[in-house]
């Protein structure tokens, strides 16, 4: 797939990028970029395999880039990489503000989906990236996009799409380099260039629940972790879900909604992801459920008729966390506001869904504690 960046220049050039040959070698590996001349630019090999036992890991983190005469710097990452600090945020600490982001990823919802995680990966790190996926129904591969801090094309299959190529072209803008020590402003909307809010800028954020409150929660498998839920019941109201000592507060009101047909709940989920990958979390999410059950809380759903105006909002012991609202038949939408506050505190508040709402999340990755 080729992907293009538009320079103010209206100079437009083109960012190629290769995958080994999926065929012969079952495999997303080694990624190539080469000048508007046909010069080999950058090669990468990626740092995090996905039981591809043909391959070692690089003997040495191998952070790539290269610059271009149109957008500055774009920095290489492949597939698995992009859910681990190196070399993803290695590289956004060295400055890279743009990703090029080969990938043969296997969708997997609620949480995980390609368009999903990587719109939300460009929010919360605010980046832009560019991401090429493959298209293979029988592998659940589907879904690229560009992707910058305020705007998203994207291209989702569904089923009966055929199954084809895409080319996406989108004009975006050039992103500055931040500063490289400063963590915090790297990974933080800047309010003056978008619609997040900072500080006092959620002003509806939900008070933590009172000693009295209880709420009735359970259980529940999603994305092959124990989650704790509680059952979205009410007309409008607000929910706190605890597991352990990470709670997820959500002032909510639906504008859209057949108790009687769709089922909704909240879950909370800290702790070590080990299926598929090992990888620290703390992840809030609304969910719609499968059934009407409870137990079917967490399972994959595409399609949703219920909407909801929201406010969802954590304390979390991370600065990564990625935001993301996905709605009826795969498509993102971009949250009317997001802060980020001092002591960890992120918040997400959104209104006037487009679609039925499949999953809004907030992601938090626990880089540190991977090893642990």
């Amino acid at each position: 797939m080729w992907l293009s960046s538009t320079g103010q220049t209206l100079n437009t050039k083109l960012i190629k990028y290769t995958n080994a040959l999926w065929k012969l070698m079952q495999t997303c590996h080694f990624s190539l970029s080469h000048s508007s001349d046909g010069l080999l630019v950058a090669r990468y090999h990626k740092q995090n395999l996905y039981y591809e036992e043909s391959f070692d890991t690089p003997p040495k983190l191998e952070l790539i880039t290269f610059d271009t005469p149109f957008a500055g710097k774009f920095g290489l990452i492949i597939c698995f990489d992009i859910l681990f600090h190196d070399p993803t945020v290695a590289l956004v600490k060295m400055g890279v503000r743009q990703l090029v982001f080969p990938t043969a990823w296997m969708n997997e919802l609620p949480l995980l989906d390609s368009i999903q995680f990587h719109r939300a990966l460009s929010l919360g790190a605010n980046v832009t990236v560019l991401s090429s996926n493959l298209r293979n129904d029988q592998l659940i591969m589907t879904g690229s996009g560009i992707y910058t801090p305020f705007s998203a094309t994207f291209h989702h299959a569904v089923k009966g799409d055929p199954e084809e190529g895409q080319l996406l072209v989108a004009t975006v803008p050039v992103l500055g380099p931040v500063g490289v020590n400063n963590v915090t402003e790297s990974l933080s909307p800047v309010a003056a260039e978008s619609d997040h809010c900072h500080t006092d800028g959620c002003a509806d954020s939900p008070s933590p629940p009172s000693p009295g409150s209880s709420y009735s929660t359970f259980i529940g498998t999603m994305m092959h972790d124990p989650f704790k839920f509680v059952l979205i019941k009410e007309a409008e109201g607000n929910l706190t879900v605890c597991d352990g000592k990470f709670c997820c507060h959500l002032q909510y009101k639906w504008t859209a909604h057949d108790e009687g047909k769709e089922l909704y709940a909240m879950g909370a989920f800290a702790g070590t992801h080990t299926f598929n990958g090992r990888y620290a979390l703390q992840v809030c999410a609304v969910v719609r459920c499968a059934g009407l059950e409870a137990s079917s809380c967490g399972q994959k759903v595409e399609e949703a008729e219920s909407k909801m105006d929201f406010l969802m909002e954590a304390t979390f012991q991370t600065d990564y966390v990625y935001p993301s609202v996905l709605v009826n038949r795969m498509a993102i939408e971009q949250p009317d506001k997001l802060e980020k506050a001092a002591g960890g505190r992120v918040a997400m508040k959104h209104s006037n869904l487009s679609g039925g709402l499949i999953t809004a999340c907030l992601y938090g990755r626990m880089y540190q504690l991977d090893n642990e």
